[in-house]
């Protein structure tokens, strides 16, 4: 190609991930999708082989492409083959720039410690659901350190078998185990001068944990079958969505390398309880996947905003961009509307969405009845109920009850632990309705 890329072709799925095996690595697979694409990414990572796919096909079916993003392809491009479509598809899926979107204030507060933090050299643990952006984040914070320059390096920990990891980071020399031929440098080398991310750092076996552990106190490391200790300099973001305060006390995690990593923790809140977030990133989403497709951008109907706000979102931005990136292809009107924003299995999002006149109306009316209960209650005795009744004809929603009570999310959530605390039943988040 024009552009340099070398390009080699097989006839199956089965070939190539066997072509994969024998060494003929790739950045990138091109795929008919008319062929099983969630097969061969499956076959690809039981062997450890991670490249993104691109579907493609002849006289494209809008629901076929759909399909194959959800089977798995990052992007679908039409065939026959327009040079500066597929170039600029390449350059979108081979791009790690990935911009922090966010406009809600509970997202916000996070950002703000984040930039407090991110010129520093502190370790930094970033936690939160599968899903919700910690990669992302990591990013950001590099490109706002004084390490910007320098490499960024991700090594996913739950991705490597345990026995080829410790080569993975730390490097290994000429004969150091069979099938060494050659002295590799590790990621940690890799990131000399710059920042390494070691993503899922609760799936490391503890064994490793005590080599990491070295290596971040004493800023040297051992290639396996080394003979002396290697200086690096860099800085370490680690991310996690286990609880690693319970695996410690499960005996999963090392205590001392969890203080370790967690000089800094930014915890990233679900998108459930991003709710001005949801509109932000779809649309935020829906440009990306319009531009790489070539298709021009179409707003997203007021019946498609109710309904994106009202979905509980479990996988979080994942679930919404690849949600989004089916909605751009599948659209057939004017507008992204509600019928073109599918989940996984194709059934379209829940129509029931609790927001709108009727439900700001019902708030409304739940706060002046809770007020003339009022008389003759303290302060305290007041604001509990206040919080409570809010919080409860929210559905539970956190975030939706802070709003309206005018405090921040973290003052309500530290009040309903009190109250948990006290004995006092707190309003669960209610699944489908807009919960957090």
């Amino acid at each position: 190609m024009e552009t340099g890329a070398k390009v080699a072709h097989v006839e199956t799925c089965t070939a190539a991930t066997a072509a994969l095996l024998k060494g003929q690595g790739a950045d990138l697979l091109m795929v008919d999708y008319e062929l099983d694409i969630k097969s061969l990414i499956e076959a690809n990572e039981r062997e450890h082989i991670f490249v993104t796919v691109v579907a493609c096909g002849v006289n494209p079916d809008p629901r076929k492409a759909a399909f194959a993003i959800n089977q798995g392809a990052k992007e679908f491009i039409p065939l026959p083959p327009d040079a500066e479509l597929i170039a600029a598809v390449l350059a979108a899926v081979s791009d790690d720039a990935r911009p922090l979107v966010t406009v809600d204030p509970s997202m916000q507060a996070v950002l703000k410690l984040a930039d407090q933090v991110a010129a520093s050299d502190a370790s930094i643990l970033i936690t939160g659901e599968s899903g919700v952006g910690k990669e992302v984040m990591a990013r950001y914070l590099h490109e706002k350190s004084k390490r910007a320059q320098k490499p960024f390096i991700s090594v996913n920990c739950a991705a490597i078998p345990d026995n080829l990891l410790e080569s993975e980071l730390f490097g290994h020399e000429k004969g150091a185990f069979t099938g060494a031929m050659a002295r590799r440098i590790g990621k940690f080398e890799e990131a000399d001068g710059g920042t390494l991310l070691l993503d899922e750092i609760s799936e490391m076996d503890t064994r490793l944990q005590a080599k990491l552990l070295r290596a971040l106190q004493e800023r040297v490391i051992d290639r396996v079958g080394g003979a002396r200790p290697v200086p690096v300099n860099i800085r370490v973001l680690a991310t996690s969505n286990r609880n690693l305060v319970q695996a410690v006390k499960e005996g999963a995690f090392r205590e001392d390398l969890l203080y370790r990593l967690n000089v800094i923790n930014l915890a990233l809140p679900p998108l459930r309880e991003r709710p001005a977030d949801i509109l932000a990133l779809s649309e935020h989403f829906a440009k990306k996947y319009s531009e790489a497709n070539a298709i021009a951008l179409k707003p997203i109907s007021l019946e498609a905003k109710r309904r994106l706000q009202a979905h509980p979102w479990p996988g979080n931005v994942r679930e919404l961009e690849n949600a989004m990136h089916r909605a751009v292809l599948l659209s057939s009107g004017s507008e992204i509307d509600a019928e073109a924003i599918r989940l996984p299995d194709g059934q379209p999002l829940n129509p029931v969405a609790p927001i709108g006149s009727d439900y700001v109306g019902r708030i409304s009316l739940a706060a002046e009845s809770a007020a003339r209960t009022f008389v003759g209650s303290t302060v305290a005795e007041v604001e509990q109920k206040l919080i409570l009744d809010t919080l409860s004809h929210c559905f539970g929603n956190r975030t939706h009850a802070a709003n309206i009570l005018g405090i921040s999310i973290r003052t309500l959530r530290n009040k309903l632990k009190e109250y948990g605390d006290a004995g006092v039943m707190v309003p669960a988040p209610q699944s489908g309705a807009n919960a957090a």
